[in-house]
């Protein structure tokens, strides 16, 4: 029985960028787009899931994110995972993938120990690639990157089939091993029934006060429910954890803006459109055509 976590991030969907995305600090504008679950965040997740399956185990979801983040959460908990963290806290905002490794570190470094450690290879709000390797960085773990299947897992060591460009090659590690995820990991799967109706009750604690809030409650009332429902969604094991600096016993220049060197100048929508264009017929003379233009633009020959 394996214990694992995976790194999950909430971002936002960079296929549908309609209007002005950055903020005069040059970070991103969030609440400009709709949240989706990180595309190879999920696959990396479904790659714990499998292992879980073939050999047992245990998998904790972490995120960090505002506190709509805890979505991810309970889609995880709706796909098959035992358990979700949410790292939020208002110092932790602004963070590039260097403050944001710091504190996926110490969170990992909470539940620890752990035997494996998994993220996707980047996400699409970034596309650096980055955070997963710093991470395993400061967690001191070996890595293995563009991880596309586990082939074999027992006796403490695991053997991974990835995917470098043109190459392919299968890479054996030891337990414990933190891994990065491509989508060759094959399809999520979806959301079960039974789960997903249990878990889209799961709550953070800063979701219960808003929501009582906006009921109307307030003052000593609103605390005594607050009590009074984080109470229940103890008892039926529905209420997700959250982790600020302090609990991570960070020191706050390290993370957030003020930990952040990376600076952002500008952010484009970049619109592809096609040129001038010449069909060719796909025949053995349209065939000829092509090569013989292609010979006499000196690109063949």
């Amino acid at each position: 029985m394996l214990k694992m976590a995976v790194l999950a991030k909430q971002v936002p969907d960079t296929k549908h960028v309609v209007v002005e995305v950055m903020k005069p600090d040059g970070t991103l504008n969030r609440a400009a787009l709709p949240a989706i679950f990180n595309p190879e965040d999920l696959h990396a997740l479904e790659v714990a899931l499998r292992i879980k399956e073939r050999v047992g185990g245990h998998v904790t979801v972490i995120t960090m994110g505002p506190v709509n983040a805890a979505e991810v959460l309970r889609d995880s908990l709706s796909r098959g995972a035992d358990a979700g963290v949410l790292l939020t806290d208002r110092r932790l905002a602004g963070s590039d993938t260097l403050a944001t490794s710091i504190a996926l570190a110490a969170a990992v470094r909470r539940i620890s120990p752990l035997d494996m450690v998994l993220c996707g290879r980047q996400a699409i709000d970034g596309d650096t690639a980055q955070t997963g390797p710093q991470t395993a960085q400061k967690l001191g773990l070996p890595q293995v990157t563009y991880v596309a299947e586990v082939r074999e897992v027992g006796g403490g060591k695991v053997t991974f089939f990835r995917r470098l460009g043109r190459h392919a090659e299968l890479v054996e590690s030891p337990l414990p091993v933190f891994i990065t995820v491509t989508s060759d990991a094959g399809e999520a799967r979806p959301p079960r029934a039974k789960r997903m109706l249990k878990y889209r009750r799961a709550r953070v604690l800063a979701e219960v006060r808003n929501e009582l809030a906006a009921s109307g409650a307030t003052g000593d009332e609103l605390e005594r429910k607050v009590e009074a429902e984080r109470a229940r969604l103890e008892k039926e094991g529905l209420l997700l954890p959250t982790w600020g600096v302090d609990e991570l016993g960070l020191d706050a220049v390290l993370v957030g803006i003020a930990g952040s060197p990376t600076k952002v100048k500008r952010c484009e929508n970049v619109v592809l459109k096609t040129g001038e264009f010449k069909q060719i017929e796909p025949t053995e003379a349209g065939a000829r055509t092509l090569i013989g233009e292609l010979v006499h633009d000196h690109i063949l020959g």
